[in-house]
C-alpha cells in the first residue's frame, strides 16, 4: 500500500479501541463558535403599506377627499427562510377593533385566506408555504368590511435551497495570463475581484460557484480566501487554501457569490501569488440537480491493476461513473475526491466528461513521487464516463473516491452558509467548558456534531473545508458518517465506528493541507474525522454549507 493513501479494499485493519481509549479522541461537546448562521429573513415595515377604500363601500376611515386618516389599517410582513424550499411568513395588521379578512397570494399561482378579528388594535397571523425554488413577491391584501378599507403589502423572498447545474471545466481566472483579471501577481494581503455572473455563460443571479482555485508562484506561506464579499474575503478567520514556498496548491471551492455577480479572491500570504480559477458548476435558486451523498465508495485504483496501471504521460482514461455502484444512470455530476500518487515527474491531472476536448485546466496538480487528494466537481459524459488526463510526461498512479452525485431526481438542496464558519480548531482551548486544545492522536477519530446550533432534521450532508496542521510524518485523513447518538458520547456508552478505508486528503511531514470535504451524517448527525497517520496532527474544520431536504 502507497504510503499516506487511503487503504486498499479488501485489507483487513485491527479495530480502533473503543471511543474515550486510544482509538477516539476527546469528542468535541460544546456549541459552535460565533458565526455560525441564522436563517435568512426579509421584511416589509408597515410605512409601505397601501390602504384603499373597498369598492361599493363608504369608508368611515377615510376622510376629506379621499384621504385616509391616521386611523388607517397598516400590515408589516415578515418572511424566513425555513428549509430549502419552504418560508415561514408572519403578518401584523394594526387596525381598529373588527373582523379581518386576509389573503395571502404567494406568487406562484396559490393563494391562502383567513379571517380574524383585531383585538386591542392588533392581528397576528403565521403561515408556512413550500415553493419550487426560485424567487417571488408575496402579496398580502387585509380587508377591514366593517370599515370599508384593505390594507396591501408584499415582500420579495427567494428560496434558501439552490440546485446544480454542472458546467464544462472553463478558466474563468489566470492571473499569469490576464485571464480574469490583468496580469500581475496578486499582492500579500490583497484581494482579486471576479466576475462570475455572466462569464462563460454562467448565468445572473447565481447563488454559488464551483471553482478549482489553485495558487501558484508561490515564494512564501500564505493562505487564500474565497468570499463574496471583498471586505469578508479580508476579514473572514477561515480559509480555502493553504501554501508555503514553492508550491503549486490547488482547492475545490463552493464559493457565494454576491449580489454584483463577483467572487473575491484574498491572498493572506505577505508574498506576492498567482491564482487559477476553473469553473465546473454553479447553484442558482431554480430547479435542476439536486444532490445524493454517499458514504465513499472506491470505483477506481490504478494500483490495483496486475502489471500495473498508471495512466501514462500525456494519456487519458475513461472511468465508468454513472450506472456504476450508487451512482444512478442519468446522473448530470458526480462529486469525488481525487487522489495521484507515485507520479514518475511533476504535472497535472484534469477530469472532465467523456466525449468533450479536453479543457485547458487542471484537477489536481503534483510534484514527482507526491501523494495528493483534490475534491472534484466533474460533470458526467458520454455513457456515464469521465476522462482523467495526465498533463505529464511520465505515469502516475490515480484512485477516485464517489462521495456523491447530482440528479434531476436527488432531492437535496444545497444551502449556503451566509459566511462560513469554524466549526473545529483543535489547536484553540474551548470558550466553554473546559475542553482544552490538543492535536488528535494517531489512528484515532473525533467525533464531532455538525452543528449543534441549527435545525438538523432534514440535513443529509455537509459542504466543507477541512485542513490538516502541524504533521510530523506522512498521513491521510478519512471523514465520515458516525452511527452513534450524541448522547451515546456524552454518556460514555458509544461504540466504534468501523474504520474507513477512503482518504479526504493527503499530508507530509511539515505540511498544511486543506481540501474541501462533501460528507454524509449519521444518524446522530455526527461526522468522525479520523487520523489515519502514525502521528498525531491538528485538525481545523470550516463549514461552508449543507444539502438539505424539505
Amino acid at each position: 500500500m502507497a504510503a499516506g493513501v487511503g487503504l486498499l479494499p479488501g485489507i483487513a485493519q485491527a479495530a480502533p479501541a473503543a471511543p474515550g481509549g486510544p482509538g477516539a479522541a476527546q469528542p468535541d461537546l460544546g456549541p459552535l463558535e460565533a458565526g455560525a448562521p441564522e436563517n435568512e429573513s426579509v421584511r416589509s415595515s408597515a410605512d409601505r403599506t397601501v390602504v384603499t377604500p373597498l369598492a361599493g363601500a363608504g369608508s368611515r376611515v377615510a376622510g376629506a377627499q379621499g384621504k385616509l386618516s391616521a386611523a388607517s389599517p397598516t400590515v408589516e410582513l415578515g418572511a424566513t427562510a425555513t428549509y430549502p424550499h419552504q418560508v415561514a411568513l408572519s403578518v401584523l395588521a394594526t387596525s381598529e377593533d373588527a373582523e379581518l379578512d386576509i389573503t395571502v397570494d404567494w406568487g406562484d399561482v396559490t393563494k391562502t385566506e383567513g379571517q380574524g378579528p383585531a383585538r386591542h388594535g392588533s392581528k397576528r397571523w403565521d403561515f408556512p408555504h413550500r415553493y419550487a425554488l426560485g424567487s417571488y413577491t408575496i402579496k398580502v391584501t387585509v380587508k377591514d368590511t366593517t370599515h370599508g378599507v384593505q390594507a396591501v403589502n408584499e415582500v420579495k423572498f427567494t428560496t434558501a435551497g439552490t440546485e446544480f447545474t454542472p458546467h464544462a471545466p472553463t478558466r474563468l481566472l489566470d492571473t499569469r495570463a490576464g485571464v480574469g483579471a490583468k496580469k500581475a501577481k496578486v499582492a500579500g494581503r490583497s484581494s482579486v475581484a471576479l466576475k462570475v455572473a455572466g462569464a462563460a455563460q454562467v448565468p445572473a443571479g447565481v447563488r454559488a460557484v464551483v471553482l478549482n482555485v489553485t495558487v501558484t508562484s508561490t515564494t512564501g506561506p500564505g493562505h487564500i480566501s474565497v468570499q463574496s464579499d471583498k471586505g469578508l474575503a479580508e476579514t473572514v478567520q477561515t480559509s480555502n487554501v493553504n501554501y508555503l514556498a514553492g508550491q503549486s496548491v490547488p482547492n475545490l471551492v463552493i464559493a457565494n457569490v454576491g449580489k454584483d455577480g463577483f467572487v473575491h479572491l484574498f491572498n493572506g500570504g505577505w508574498e506576492s501569488v498567482d491564482l487559477l480559477a476553473d469553473v465546473t458548476g454553479y447553484f442558482t435558486a431554480s430547479e435542476a440537480s439536486g444532490y445524493t451523498a454517499l458514504n465513499p465508495t472506491r470505483v477506481l485504483d490504478t494500483r490495483d491493476v496486475p502489471g500495473g496501471g498508471k495512466i501514462q504521460g500525456y494519456d487519458t482514461l475513461d472511468v465508468a461513473i454513472a450506472g456504476v455502484g450508487r451512482v444512478p444512470k442519468g446522473a448530470t455530476a458526480v462529486a469525488l475526491n481525487l487522489t495521484v500518487t507515485k507520479p514518475l515527474q511533476s504535472g497535472h491531472l484534469t477530469a472532465y466528461p467523456t466525449g468533450q476536448e479536453a479543457p485547458a485546466t487542471s484537477s489536481v496538480n503534483f510534484a514527482a513521487e507526491q501523494t495528493v487528494a483534490n475534491s472534484v466537481i466533474v460533470p458526467v459524459g458520454a455513457e456515464g464516463k469521465i476522462t482523467l488526463r495526465n498533463g505529464s510526461w511520465m505515469g502516475t498512479d490515480v484512485i477516485i473516491d464517489v462521495v456523491g452525485y447530482y440528479s434531476a431526481d436527488s432531492q437535496a438542496a444545497y444551502v449556503p452558509a451566509s459566511a462560513p464558519y469554524r466549526a473545529l480548531d483543535t489547536r484553540k482551548d474551548k470558550w466553554w467548558g473546559d475542553k482544552k486544545s490538543g492535536p488528535v492522536p494517531a489512528r484515532s477519530y473525533l467525533p464531532v456534531h455538525l452543528p449543534p446550533g441549527e435545525d438538523l432534521y432534514p440535513v443529509v450532508g455537509w459542504v466543507l473545508n477541512a485542513t490538516v496542521t502541524n504533521t510530523t510524518e506522512v498521513g491521510f485523513l478519512s471523514v465520515a458518517a458516525d452511527h452513534n447518538a450524541w448522547e451515546n458520547y456524552q454518556h460514555g456508552n458509544a461504540t466504534a465506528p468501523p474504520r474507513p478505508v477512503s482518504s479526504a486528503l493527503n499530508w507530509t511531514a511539515g505540511a498544511t493541507v486543506p481540501n474541501l470535504v462533501q460528507t454524509t451524517i449519521g444518524q446522530g448527525m455526527i461526522v468522525d474525522f479520523w487520523n489515519q497517520g502514525w502521528k498525531s496532527v491538528d485538525m481545523i474544520v470550516d463549514v461552508q454549507g449543507k444539502y438539505q431536504l424539505g
